[in-house]
């Protein structure tokens, strides 16, 4: 599988929220990452206040626009526990201790590991909840859904 590493980090970029360090990073975003173009167009011309409302009205209002991959199969129940707890035990078996405000499963921090290790099995396990993700960002007709085609067509095919 060709590897991956500067689109997964562009991706987990896009996919925070966008403040004054997303917008100094667009230039080089825009460079380094094309899949990403249509995306990183749309967040330079898009006044910022505007942009961050936009990405907590698409995020944080939504379920079906979860960026929390574990909440895809397991929801708010006991079992998404076990879950984190996966997520936590691949970063330390690459070396890794995940101390992020946010919970081990956040997109954006799975792309960053994927980047740093080149170990694709969290985005490859949970590629359905990727798949669901980047319908529903589609179908409301967001800019992020680019980012998620574009992480999407790096996994390998489901096997039937």
């Amino acid at each position: 599988m060709p590897t991956f590493e500067v689109l997964y980090q562009a991706a987990a970029l896009c996919l925070t929220y966008p403040d004054d360090e997303f917008r100094a990073r667009l230039p080089l975003l825009r460079e380094a990452a094309p899949q990403l173009r249509e995306f990183t167009d749309h967040a330079a011309v898009t006044d910022p206040q505007q942009l961050a409302a936009h990405y907590v009205q698409v995020f944080d209002f939504d379920n079906r626009h979860s960026l929390y991959l574990s909440w895809w199969h397991d929801g708010d129940t006991r079992r998404r526990g076990m879950s984190l707890d996966r997520f936590k035990e691949v970063y330390r078996a690459h070396g890794l201790e995940f101390t992020g405000e946010e919970l081990p499963d956040f997109l954006p921090a799975v792309l960053e590991f994927a980047s740093r290790t080149g170990n694709t099995d969290l985005l490859t396990d949970h590629r359905t909840a990727l798949q669901q993700l980047r319908s529903h960002l589609t179908d409301v007709g967001t800019p992020y859904a680019c980012v998620l085609d574009a992480v999407c067509a790096t996994l390998p095919p489901t096997e039937h």
